[in-house]
């Protein structure tokens, strides 16, 4: 009801200016999301520039996931009451100004700290993005939210390699400093097409929601958006494993940081794939379904990690890993939106995007850490393997009490009759 309510209320849903901003969306994405990347790819480059362990040495990025995340949730909250644009214009200058002091930075914790920056303004185009197209389109707002999520992984197919070959040739230091240039010069000009408002319904739309989430699954708002983000730390903790460390892997069975740049790129290309697969799969069986189908596969490529390490058996399962999950964080921005009121969209959203970016940060390190214990990986993708097990368990439920409270409420009907 609240989706009918807003799209007649705007008449803007699905309209070309709508599709217009969702590209353009994309494509902010794409060049904002290089904060995500970039600092795993040059991890081995810093490890061994300030001599320190595997673990220290991911803490830029573990503070890179603090920042995205806390960042989601202010900006969404900006976004929700002033527009995408100004949270926009203050992601950016964050950005620009998080790489040149990271280029600079003289020692590890200054170079994790800079990251803070990086995170914070990286996450303007993810979840402040994503719950802003979500109110342009009403039909297909699935395929709406999976395509500026995709931001994210275009970015993560087209970055890695960029960054690999400018570390290899200049260093790490001037890679972090024309990156912050690029940056700036190139998503200003893209927030003037942001400029536009849409007007959500405030009061009827959030009854409507608000009761849409009690009588779909029976919790309250406050439940379901802990159980939500519960389930987003723990698939984003087995999903840190790959992604995090893959660079770093490769090196260590001696294939070269360039074969885990490769494969890097490679499941996030895929995983553009799986994301707007996703899209199309939640407009027809919602949020929650679509959600378990991607964590169970996630899953099943953890579980191969486990048993093959040869170099093109990599890559086939760096390909199967991106296929698998990519459609999986975006699903809980679209869980958001079909049982939360519009108006709290960006609020919402950077919530349980923050909750999975802790699991990413403390996926990250912590697979660092055994690494650093056991001396190799294997015990670190069985760690992700549990934490992936965990996660299927509690959307199961969510599906499970879902179907439940539909099938109650449609025998309840003609009883009432």
């Amino acid at each position: 009801m609240s989706t009918q309510i807003n799209s007649a209320a705007t008449g803007v849903a699905e309209s070309p200016y709508a599709w217009a901003r969702l590209w353009t969306a994309l494509l902010a994405g794409a060049i904002g999301s290089v904060g995500m990347w970039s600092v795993v790819v040059i991890l081995p480059a810093v490890q061994k520039d300030f001599g320190v362990l595997r673990a220290d040495a991911t803490l830029p990025y573990t503070l890179t996931m603090l920042g995205f995340g806390v960042g989601g949730i202010t900006m969404g909250k900006l976004a929700d009451r002033y527009g995408i644009v100004l949270p926009m214009l203050i992601g950016t200058v964050s950005l620009s100004a998080g790489y040149l002091l990271s280029g600079i930075s003289p020692t590890l914790f200054l170079f994790a700290l800079t990251h803070i920056l990086i995170g914070i303004g990286a996450s303007v185009t993810f979840a402040p993005m994503m719950a802003d197209l979500s109110h342009w389109f009403t039909k297909r707002r699935g395929i709406a939210v999976a395509v500026a999520a995709s931001g994210n992984y275009v970015a993560g197919a087209i970055w890695p390699p960029i960054v690999q070959y400018s570390t290899a040739t200049w260093g790490w230091r001037p890679t972090q400093l024309w990156i912050g240039v690029f940056v700036l010069f190139a998503i200003l000009p893209l927030i003037l097409v942001f400029r536009r408002r849409i007007a959500l319904s405030e009061v009827v739309a959030a009854n409507a929601a608000a009761a849409g989430a009690r009588n779909a699954l029976g919790v309250s708002s406050n439940a379901l958006m802990i159980i939500l983000s519960v389930a987003a730390i723990c698939c984003c903790v087995a999903m840190a494993m790959p992604q995090v460390h893959i660079v770093a892997y490769c090196g260590d069975l001696g294939y070269g940081a360039a074969r885990g740049a490769e494969m890097l790129s490679l499941m996030l290309a895929f995983g553009i794939i799986s994301r707007v697969a996703s899209g199309f799969v939640a407009d027809k069986i919602g949020g929650v379904g679509t959600l378990l189908v991607g964590a169970f596969l996630q899953g099943v490529a953890l579980f191969l990690y486990l048993f093959f390490d040869g170099l093109t058996s990599l890559y086939a399962i760096s390909i199967l890993f991106g296929l698998f999950q990519g459609g999986i964080v975006p699903m809980y921005a679209v869980i958001v939106r079909e049982y939360f009121p519009p108006q709290e969209a960006g609020v919402r959203v950077g919530v349980v995007i923050f909750a999975s970016i802790l699991g990413m940060a403390f996926g990250g390190w912590v697979s660092g850490a055994i690494f650093d214990y056991t001396g190799s990986y294997h015990a670190a993708f069985a760690n992700g393997l549990v934490w992936n097990l965990l996660n299927v368990a509690i959307v199961s439920w969510l599906l499970l009490a879902s179907r439940s409270k539909k099938q109650g409420t449609s025998t309840q009907a003609p009883a009432a009759a």
